[in-house]
């Protein structure tokens, strides 16, 4: 031992700000027992960092692994959790690569850079698996529509996916956008990217290979982000979190589009034996990382990393989130070409130091040793909590208070448009006209569709033809979860899984992004240990494994959490995109379909909600056994061509997809309802779509739905310039829109 870490050793009683790092006092003491000695000031750096809620997984790790445990058999699964990004095989050769991350608290201090930076992120580590990026998502959630916070904060989130995305060529194809007053003060920025490769050219986070030189490539390190990600993420929200705008990081898109056709270049060249890219705790987690997984030893030298402030110390370095960078394992004798290519693109690229088989992760600054530790125990073996948790003081009675004693309106008219015109149920086309959704001429379904759907034949250079296409929702519901935390993780998968179903795609693999509040407070630990068990179950049931994801706690402000909000995307797989089912009525004449059972289900429904500000009783029943069956009969009918168009039954039920049916293309629609109309009308039961299918066609389609056990009632056919609903409202289609389209720009102008 020398220096800095000598010294450390010499002087264990030196106070270290281990605190102010959020770092608790038995894990500082843990830090001291792994290293036999005090951190060093860059090493308690490290530590602090990778230890941190956001990079560990340290209070949802033991719940995580049920995803492992419970995990269906899928031989589609190529890479799992644990790496930068899950990989699936989609055939033809080709692989997808997807995930979901939060940029929560960040987008909140500083909206657009903070939304802006959480998509360059998720897009780095889609390229880090060997990927072409090639589209991207968002699930938003913001406080009430009409609220001062939202107005300051969802111009610039919107503004900052738009900025980055749109620089970037790559098309936002959908998500979410959904207001509730427990969001002021926590919005949930959740953004989504999917790539595509060969499957046997997938890349990891490793450094194997003694001698194998440790390349920095990308944007120069500056003070911007030092502990961002790490920290935003692992603490709760005060007012005076606005004085943590320095810990937001600042993106350039223009750099990351060089990084991204560097990197594929780079791939091509086959100069990469592993890859990580840098987001949160920066050097400090690729090092750690890369490290860890190859043959246990690195040796760095903090002198190299280029700066942009040459003022940073050592400690800033390591926690510095700058953007888009990226770290590479080279062998010595593709330096030259790996230098070749950067260059030809203009990207900065410096080599910092070399693997080594030590087991020890060494760092000097100024020629003194100034980190030496064991790699794993900062990337790996970091603390993990088993936090005490219960059901919540008030849950019963909430689950008591059904919305059963709320007044039924006697005006169904006037209820379908006050629910059509209100903020979580109106045209989303104020936000998503300002995202690019087409270029690269490669998407398929975008918003309004129920989910994105991009065609794989000329995505990338030198594909092979092939007509497959994938297909990508995201949903969530946290008034579902708060009244039921296991059901409303099951339905959330339930609905992306039946927005991919209704294009025709077969559902294949799912991500997820689980925001909660704070993990400290059991009830809030319940809550998310729920959700968890709940997802894990639905997805061994409906067959698709959890690829990877995002947990984001500490989304409160002083003890108020927000609504748990698990945040579920599903990808699917259809094998000719000519033969995806449009979303609504496309032509006249066509007979309309329900598909699945309706009861009495307004626990957490939009109406309640809309109507009378109420969340009370328990959500919908979640039936996977439907769900499959459901998209078993979709799919195939599909592949058939047996239906013109569809659109699946969510918030505000069966009204609400009428009526955006009828939007869709400008095609009236004539239905009649058995039973009693408001519940036939606004029930939110789940395992239900709307499907419009040629008179030609109907027998054979019935006949599907017998086969799979599935309910199929005819309720009217295409047709006219007005919803018409016998005996019950009807409302021009032109009205429908104007309507629709009004909400949004109303209030954000």
């Amino acid at each position: 031992m020398t220096d800095s870490v000598k010294r450390a050793a010499e002087t264990p009683d030196e106070p270290m700000p281990y605190a102010e790092l959020g770092m608790k006092q038995d894990e500082y003491d843990r830090v001291k027992q792994i290293l036999g000695r005090r951190p060093t000031g860059s090493e308690l750096a490290i530590y602090s960092v990778m230890w941190s809620e956001h990079c560990s997984y340290k209070s949802s790790k033991v719940h995580l692994r049920q995803f492992a445990t419970k995990a269906p058999k899928s031989e589609a699964l190529l890479v799992g959790m644990g790496e930068n990004a899950g990989v699936v095989d989609i055939g033809d050769g080709w692989a997808a690569t997807f995930k979901i991350e939060s940029h929560n608290h960040p987008s909140y201090v500083e909206p657009h850079q903070g939304a802006a930076t959480g998509v360059g992120g998720i897009v780095r580590d889609i390229m880090s698996m060997g990927a072409r990026p090639i589209a991207v998502m968002d699930s938003l959630r913001f406080g009430a529509a009409d609220a001062p916070d939202t107005r300051r904060v969802l111009p610039g989130v919107v503004e900052g996916i738009s900025h980055y995305g749109n620089c970037l060529g790559l098309p936002n194809i959908g998500g979410e956008v959904v207001f509730d007053p427990c969001y002021i003060g926590n919005p949930l920025v959740n953004a989504l990217c999917v790539g595509l490769l060969r499957k046997d050219q997938i890349k990891l986070a490793t450094a194997p290979g003694p001698g194998n030189k440790v390349v920095l490539f990308g944007a120069s390190t500056g003070p911007d982000g030092i502990g961002g990600a790490s920290v935003l993420a692992s603490a709760t929200f005060e007012d005076e979190s606005h004085a943590k705008r320095p810990a937001v990081q600042v993106g350039d898109p223009f750099m990351e589009k060089l990084l991204i056709e560097c990197c594929l270049e780079l791939y091509a060249a086959d100069v990469v034996v592993g890859i990580q890219d840098l987001g949160a705790a920066g050097v400090s987690c690729a090092t750690t990382e890369l490290a860890a997984k190859g043959t246990g030893g690195m040796q760095v030298d903090l002198n190299l990393v280029p700066l942009r402030d040459p003022s940073l110390r050592p400690e800033e370095i390591l926690m510095s989130e700058s953007q888009e960078r990226m770290m590479a394992v080279v062998r010595p004798s593709d330096i030259p070409a790996f230098m070749a290519i950067c260059a030809k693109w203009d990207v900065p690229a410096t080599v910092i130091g070399e693997v080594t088989d030590t087991g020890r992760l060494v760092m000097t600054w100024d020629g003194e040793v100034i980190v030496d530790i064991p790699p794993g125990t900062a990337a790996d073996e970091g603390p993990v909590y088993e936090r005490p948790y219960h059901e919540p003081a008030g849950q019963a009675a909430l689950n008591a208070d059904t919305p059963d004693r709320l007044p039924r309106p006697d005006d169904l008219r006037a209820t379908l448009l006050r629910l059509l015109g209100s903020p979580n149920l109106a045209s989303r086309e104020w936000v998503t006209s300002q995202y690019d959704r087409y270029v690269r001429s490669n998407t398929v379904l975008a918003q309004p569709a129920d989910a994105g759907m991009l065609r794989i034949s000329e995505a990338m250079a030198g594909a092979e033809p092939t007509t497959r296409g994938i297909a990508l929702s995201t949903d969530g519901n946290g008034r579902y979860a708060k009244l039921d935390p296991y059901a409303g993780a099951q339905l959330a998968l339930s609905e992306a899984y039946r927005n991919v179903a209704v294009t025709g795609a077969e559902p294949l693999a799912v991500t997820n992004c689980l925001n909660f509040g704070s993990p400290e407070d059991p009830e809030v630990m319940w809550q998310f240990a729920e959700a968890v068990r709940g997802l894990a179950d639905a997805c061994k049931t409906l067959g698709v494994p959890v690829t990877g994801g995002n947990v984001s706690f500490y989304n409160q402000t002083g003890s108020t959490a927000i609504n748990p909000t698990p945040v579920v995307g599903v990808l699917g797989v259809i094998e000719d995109v000519a033969k995806r089912v449009p979303t609504g009525f496309t032509a006249e004449g066509l007979r309309v379909v329900l598909l699945g059972e309706t009861g009495e289900e307004f626990g957490g429904s939009e109406w309640a909600h809309v109507a009378h500000g109420h969340l009370g009783g328990l959500p919908p029943r979640a039936d996977l056994d439907a769900e499959r069956a459901l998209a078993a009969v979709l799919v195939e009918a599909a592949r058939r061509g047996l239906i013109e168009g569809s659109h699946d039954l969510s918030d505000g039920g069966l009204a609400i997809a009428l009526a955006e049916s009828c939007m869709a293309r400008g095609v009236g629609a004539t239905v009649a309802l058995t039973g009693d109309p408001f519940t036939a009308l606004f029930s939110e039961s789940a395992a239900r779509a709307l499907v419009a299918v040629r008179e030609e066609a109907f027998e054979e389609f019935a006949a599907l739905c017998g086969d799979h056990e599935v309910p199929c009632s005819g309720l009217g056919t295409t047709g006219g310039a007005s919803l018409v609903v016998e005996g019950v409202l009807e409302v021009p289609v032109e009205e429908l829109r104007e309507t629709h389209a009004a909400a949004l720009p109303a209030i954000f102008g």
